[in-house]
């Protein structure tokens, strides 16, 4: 990893590139972060440094927490997140990082937790098909059907895929290209969709595969 920063998704929108093809992106407000922590191989065992983003309330900070602020001399921040960069000599504790990190065309990584949906069924948690309600289906046509085993094992095996929670948990979306980069306003524009509802917390990494050609 060469780069990173936190952000909060605003939402999606659609812009126009050059020839006036529509591209539809979402608005990250990335950043400003600031560099709270910085980790050596002295130290720690590794070098990483650590984030932080948006303002927290004195009053909402624990008191290990504001030991934490006050040694790197930085004020709260509601969200930490760490990076282990390739190379982390050029950052300092109380360093700013801001949308400028990122330019246009780069291939990135968001990391977010997806939207909660609840207990769902196994048709909307795992594209089952559902059966014909004609012809003595019954009242079973979105049900999961037989899911037991016969008396070896005499159980249901683990991974078996059945209703259950859905969403409410990180997912990473690859590849993904900025398509536009607005420095003043820390927003950065991303072609696509990325994890989680408006307002949600995402982190932005520089792409660990190639891009597909």
């Amino acid at each position: 990893m060469k780069k990173g920063i936190i952000g909060k998704k605003i939402g999606m929108t659609q812009i126009f590139d050059e020839n006036g093809k529509v591209i539809p992106v979402t608005v990250v407000e990335a950043g400003p972060c600031v560099i709270s922590q910085k980790k050596t191989v002295e130290n720690d065992g590794y070098e990483s440094i650590q984030m932080g983003y948006g303002d927290l309330k004195a009053a909402k900070v624990t008191k290990p927490m504001k030991g934490h602020f006050a040694k790197a001399d930085v004020a709260p921040k509601k969200t930490l997140r760490e990076f282990r960069f390739e190379d982390t000599s050029s950052y300092n504790v109380g360093d700013l990082i801001k949308a400028d990190v990122f330019e246009t065309g780069d291939k990135i990584d968001v990391t977010g937790v997806s939207k909660g949906k609840g207990y769902a069924g196994v048709i909307k948690r795992w594209n089952f098909q559902r059966l014909k309600e004609t012809h003595g289906s019954g009242p079973v046509a979105r049900h999961g059907g037989s899911n037991g085993a016969c008396s070896t094992p005499s159980r249901v095996l683990p991974g078996m895929k059945m209703a259950g929670h859905l969403g409410a948990e990180q997912v990473t979306v690859q590849n993904l290209t900025v398509a536009k980069v607005d420095v003043e306003n820390n927003l950065i524009a991303i072609r696509g969709a990325v994890p989680g509802p408006n307002g949600g917390i995402v982190v932005i990494r520089d792409s660990v595969k190639a891009a597909r050609a």
